[in-house]
């Protein structure tokens, strides 16, 4: 044969029998002669036809396909204009793909394409994945405990599932965000904020129960006026910031709980007159790549996003193998990175 790739007509015409039969036969239909079965699919492999996939999934009763899912719908922020998403990927495209495994990303929303259902679990097994990893998803969602309740292995990232064959991996929100409160603690703040992320996620939550316990730990006084809610993106961080300016008593340092937010209240700062970090000090989470190229350089806790996405990459694989001591979570440190946007407060705020 030359280096052209192998039709199925080709493939059919060698085997002997009908193109039908090759496409039944390399999709797992059990109406196909098992001899005739075996000869199309070492024929198949030993052309490479494409996709070779289905082919290799009948040898080995397994796929070699990892889907994604990542909450993309209607009302929801794009969690591709999001950096740290993308850190995640690549570290799990790096994991997987050092396994021999290929990745599917899905689209969260109503597909269009005749599965008849919005059902993540159809979907996933429409297209054959050995497992799957959900990002950026509600895990009370139907769909999503459908697909985790199922014998299909999933893990989550900053997702908390709990089904027969599931992990979750996620940073240390709570010590990340008591470093940050210790840091504007000692160099004197005593009126800090928080913005928060989506209280519906695992690290918006967290990150607000760390600010609350943090906050009576160093013995300061709890004001719910200091809690502004965002949802991890630039204009719901610009929003708070300009609310929580606008209080008779303003804070002196806010802690937000992601990068983008975080950027948005030093814009927010800035079109209310005050400086960052002279008049109100700023700290992010996430540690994106545009953290220390902004003005001021931004004060952030680092997360291992390429880490947390090699994990579940890690993690699903031995689910997928069938290792019986895989964790039900692995927690990841969390890094302060002390630059330009925090410094003592005011004299005499």
């Amino acid at each position: 044969m030359t280096d052209e790739r192998v039709t199925i007509r080709q493939l059919a015409r060698l085997s002997g029998v009908s193109i039908g039969t090759v496409s039944r036969a390399l999709n797992g239909y059990s109406d196909v002669n098992p001899d005739t079965r075996e000869r199309i699919v070492r024929l198949a492999q030993e052309l490479d036809y494409t996709p070779a996939a289905a082919a290799r999934s009948l040898v080995t009763q397994r796929s070699h396909l990892i889907g994604v899912f990542l909450e993309t719908g209607e009302g929801h922020p794009d969690p591709f204009s999001n950096p740290f998403f993308y850190e995640v990927l690549v570290g799990l495209k790096d994991a997987i793909g050092a396994g021999g495994y290929d990745l599917l990303l899905f689209a969260s929303e109503r597909p269009g394409n005749g599965y008849g259902d919005h059902s993540f679990l159809k979907r996933a097994r429409h297209h054959n994945v050995a497992g799957v990893v959900l990002m950026d998803v509600d895990p009370e969602d139907a769909e999503v405990r459908r697909l985790v309740r199922s014998e299909l292995p999933c893990v989550g990232v900053d997702v908390e599932l709990a089904g027969p064959a599931t992990e979750f991996v996620i940073s240390d929100n709570k010590s990340g965000i008591a470093l940050a409160m210790r840091h504007l603690h000692d160099l004197g703040h005593r009126r800090i904020a928080t913005i928060t992320g989506l209280l519906d996620t695992a690290p918006g939550a967290e990150r607000l129960r760390a600010y609350r316990s943090e906050t009576q730990a160093l013995g300061l006084a709890y004001r719910d006026e200091y809690v502004a809610y965002g949802d991890f993106y630039v204009d719901s961080g610009h929003r708070a910031m300009a609310n929580l300016l606008a209080l008779p008593e303003p804070p002196t340092a806010v802690v937000a709980a992601s990068d983008l937010m975080a950027l948005g209240a030093i814009r927010a700062a800035g079109e209310a007159g005050r400086s960052v970090p002279q008049d109100v000090s700023v700290v992010g989470f996430d540690d994106i790549q545009l953290a220390g190229h902004v003005h001021p350089p931004l004060t952030t806790l680092r997360q291992d996003k390429g880490g947390l996405g090699a994990e579940a990459g890690r993690a699903l694989m031995a689910l997928i193998d069938g290792e019986g001591d895989v964790p039900d979570a692995v927690t990841l440190p969390v890094e302060l990175i002390v630059r330009g946007s925090t410094t003592s407060p005011p004299s005499g705020a």
